[in-house]
């Protein structure tokens, strides 16, 4: 015996189901699902994000991983801290010599060396202090400072700020006046900064370089002085003071970036754009290689 539906129940129906078909469907129980990525906080310089450097090699190591790296981009001094204060896992800076002090203190638990590029001496193509060409750092400021031509520091106790402070000392100078301008911000901000004020500044070349693409007029005055030479290090914050860190993700990342193939992915980048790489690799795999 057919039964006929009230054309209302009818549609009623109907709709129940074109709704239920656009349902996700749930795995049944007990059937295999996705691992949720990993976290990873990296306290680190802002050279390393400013160049662009993380952006092409951090997706290899999520990948692999199955992790996602929360990048904290600060000075090295702040980024040291960070690892200091347990708020991150692995701390990639350049200051070998707060480096070396993080490890002592037992703030961190690995160190690795991962590369190294330099500092150059940055000014207004006019070059007010006469410094073009210069090979000695330390001569080059004591120009600056006796031409009272601006200057812009990072003054954010920064890898570069203790560099350049390390130049002035050398050179005997304790820079101060109207013309040594502190920002107390990061290495892009200072660039602009310069740029627009046709000042002197000290940055490292990677972050410089990238800057070009963005018009900065500043032009590279002094370089190749053995003082601007500046290594970047690796370390995993020590899980037996901090016990909030991922240790073992940490060290899979430092695995990561002194193995062979990323340090060949570091080796290539910036040449397509500018001709030579922004950063040399320097790890102990890339150098028994």
């Amino acid at each position: 015996m057919n039964r006929k539906f009230p054309l209302g129940l009818f549609l009623v129906l109907v709709l129940s189901l074109v709704l239920g078909a656009c349902q996700p469907v749930t795995a049944p129980a007990g059937g295999i699902e996705a691992a949720a990525p990993a976290k990873l906080i990296l306290a680190t310089t802002t050279s390393t994000q400013d160049s662009g450097l993380l952006d092409v090699i951090l997706p290899d190591f999520e990948q692999q991983a199955n992790a996602d790296v929360d990048v904290v981009a600060v000075g090295t001094g702040q980024a040291l801290q960070l690892g200091t204060d347990c708020n991150a896992d692995v701390v990639l800076v350049h200051a070998r010599a707060r480096e070396d002090e993080f490890m002592a203190n037992g703030d961190g638990s690995r160190r690795e060396d991962v590369m190294f590029n330099d500092f150059v001496i940055l000014g207004p193509a006019s070059d007010p202090a006469g410094i073009q060409g210069m090979t000695d750092a330390g001569a080059a400021m004591s120009l600056i400072a006796e031409t009272q031509a601006p200057f812009i520091s990072r003054g954010d106790d920064s890898g570069t700020h203790t560099k350049e402070k390390s130049v002035w000392k050398a050179a005997g100078i304790d820079p101060a006046g109207d013309w040594y301008i502190s920002a107390g911000q990061g290495m892009g901000a200072v660039l602009t900064m310069a740029n627009e004020q046709q000042a002197y500044t000290l940055s490292d070349r990677a972050t410089y370089l990238a800057r070009t693409l963005e018009g900065t007029e500043l032009e590279i005055l002094v370089e190749g002085d053995p003082v601007l030479f500046n290594p970047y290090g690796v370390m995993v914050v020590n899980p037996e003071k901090c016990t909030n860190v991922n240790a073992d993700l940490a060290n899979q990342f430092v695995d990561w970036i002194v193995s062979v193939p990323t340090q060949e992915l570091i080796a290539t980048f910036g040449q397509e754009e500018f001709g030579q790489s922004l950063f040399t690799p320097d790890s102990e795999a890339w150098r028994n290689k």
